[in-house]
């Protein structure tokens, strides 16, 4: 696990151990040593096997990332669909750095709610204000970060390729 996903035996050890918890990108990062997405990671971890097509407000998971303070709410995901649907609330002066590797089975769009967000992709620098949508290009890093004074909410649609 440690060599597929860039992630020391270490830190893996102390999250089995409950000693702490994993980062967003962490999580994203041994998601991807199995080809899943992060909801399909953390899906699987839950144990979700409901076979209803409609999710319910109160049955969508939320996550905290320790790192950045983001509030990740995944709205749609299932395993027999390629499209997943995640709100997230990114605390102003916050960033995260998700590696290429990330992106390598998925396409995506982020849609900003509540901005403004700069997103770093492939060298390239977006600024998004409320209602600007960026669709994703090659898999490369990407630095998501909000520089405003207040919580910028976005919502991530991603398909499975």
């Amino acid at each position: 696990m440690a060599s597929k996903s860039g992630v020391a035996k270490a830190t893996i050890s102390k999250i089995e151990r409950a000693e702490t918890s994993p980062t967003a990108v962490i999580l994203v990062r041994q998601a991807g040593a199995f080809d899943l997405s992060l909801a399909g990671l953390l899906l699987r971890a839950e144990g979700h096997d409901d076979a209803s097509r409609v999710v319910r407000a109160a049955q969508q998971a939320v996550w905290r990332d320790p790192a950045s303070g983001y509030l990740r709410r995944q709205v749609f995901a299932r395993p027999d669909h390629p499209v997943e649907i995640v709100q997230v609330d990114m605390p102003p002066g916050q960033r995260v750095v998700l590696p290429a590797s990330s992106y390598a089975h998925i396409r995506q769009a982020i849609w900003v709610q509540a901005g403004p967000l700069s997103v770093l992709e492939g060298g390239e620098q977006h600024l998004l204000e409320s209602g600007d949508c960026l669709g994703f290009g090659p898999p490369s890093e990407v630095t998501i970060a909000n520089d405003g004074a207040n919580t910028c909410r976005y919502v991530v649609v991603l398909s499975r390729s």
